[in-house]
C-alpha cells in the first residue's frame, strides 16, 4: 500500500537537509528590525575601545619605562646661588669622567624656572625658594641602585649637596596606575565577552520558545538536532556579521577621534601611546572574535536546550 502524495513529500522534506528558504522561516528574516545586530554592534563597539586603550596604555608605558631605565638626575639644593652653581660644575666635570655615564646635560636655571613658573609665578621665584641645579644623566647599565649609590660617593667630597635619582622612581606610581589601568581593560573586555555570550544564548532561548512547535514538527519528519542547530547558527551569523561590521567602524572612529584630541595636547609622555600597526590588525580581529563567540554560543545553546525540549 503506498502513502499519499502528501505524507510522502512531507517526509521527502522532512528527511532532507533542511537550508535556504526551507529552513530560513523558523526563525525571524528581518536582521536590522531585531535588537541581536545593534546589540553585538554596541558589544564590538566597546570592545574596540576598551581594547584600543588597553594598548595605547600599554605602548605608553613601555616606551616610559625604555625611556626612563637608564635615566637618573642629580639636583644640587643649595640655598647659596653661587656656591650652588660651583657644586653643580664640579659635579658635572666629575661624572662625565665616570665609565658608567654614557653623557650628561647640565639643565640651564632659565628652564628650571620655566618649568616651576606654574606652581611659583612669575618675577623672581628665587625669592620664594631656592632653586636646585639640575643634571640629566644617561647611564650605560641603567639605574640600579649600585650604581646610584658610587655616584653619589664619589659626588660627596666636590658636591656635597647633589643627591641623585633615579628618574624611573619619581614615575614609579605613574607607571603603576597606567598598567593597572591596561588591566581594568582586560578585564572590561572579559566581561564584554561575557555579556553578548549571556545575549546571544538569551536570544536563541527565546528563538527556541517561540518556535517550539515548529521545531517538534521537523524533529517528526525526520530532521536531527545539528540541522536545526546549523539554522540558528546561520541566522545569528548574518546578525553578527552586520552588528560586528558596524561596531568595528563605530568603536575606530570614536577611537581616532580621541586620538586627535590626546594629540593635540603635544605631550612627549602622551604621544608614547600610539597605536602601531599591528595593534590596528588586533582591533580589526575585535568582530572576528565577536562572530566566533555568537555562532558558537548560539549552537551549544540551540543543542543544550533541544536535548531538554525533546
Amino acid at each position: 500500500m503506498k502513502k499519499p502524495p502528501v505524507m510522502t513529500r512531507a517526509a521527502e522534506r522532512g528527511l532532507s537537509p533542511f537550508k535556504g528558504r526551507r529552513a530560513a522561516h523558523l526563525l525571524p528574516s528581518a536582521r536590522l528590525g531585531g535588537p541581536m545586530p545593534w546589540v553585538i554592534a554596541i558589544m564590538v563597539a566597546l570592545t574596540v575601545l576598551a581594547a584600543g586603550g588597553g594598548l595605547a596604555l600599554d605602548n605608553l608605558a613601555d616606551r616610559a619605562r625604555g625611556e626612563l631605565a637608564g635615566s637618573a638626575t642629580v639636583q644640587i639644593v643649595e640655598a647659596d646661588p653661587e656656591l650652588r652653581a660651583q657644586q653643580a660644575e664640579a659635579a658635572a666635570n666629575l661624572l662625565v669622567q665616570d665609565p658608567a655615564v654614557a653623557g650628561l646635560s647640565v639643565v640651564p636655571q632659565e628652564t628650571v624656572e620655566q618649568l616651576l613658573e606654574p606652581w611659583l609665578g612669575t618675577g623672581a621665584p628665587e625669592d620664594a625658594v631656592p632653586i636646585p641645579a639640575l643634571i640629566d644623566l644617561r647611564l650605560r647599565g641603567g639605574a640600579d641602585a649600585e650604581t646610584l649609590n658610587r655616584l653619589q660617593r664619589l659626588l660627596a667630597d666636590e658636591a656635597p649637596a647633589a643627591r641623585i635619582d633615579a628618574q624611573a622612581q619619581w614615575l614609579s606610581p605613574v607607571l603603576s596606575a597606567l598598567s593597572a589601568l591596561g588591566w581594568m581593560a582586560l578585564g572590561l573586555i572579559v566581561l564584554l565577552a561575557f555579556t553578548g555570550a549571556a545575549a546571544v544564548w538569551l536570544a536563541a532561548r527565546n528563538a527556541l520558545g517561540t518556535n517550539r512547535d515548529t521545531i517538534e514538527i521537523v524533529h517528526l519528519l525526520g530532521g536531527d538536532d545539528n540541522q536545526i542547530a546549523r539554522i540558528f547558527q546561520r541566522s545569528i551569523l548574518a546578525d553578527a556579521l552586520i552588528g560586528g561590521s558596524l561596531g568595528l567602524v563605530l568603536g575606530l572612529a570614536a577611537l581616532w577621534l580621541m586620538g586627535a584630541q590626546f594629540a593635540a595636547l603635544d605631550s612627549g609622555l602622551v604621544s608614547g601611546g600610539g597605536l602601531t600597526l599591528i595593534d590596528w590588525l588586533v582591533l580589526g580581529l575585535v568582530p572576528v572574535g565577536a562572530v566566533v563567540l555568537a555562532v558558537y554560543t548560539a549552537r551549544f545553546t540551540v543543542l543544550a536546550s533541544l536535548r531538554k525540549m525533546l
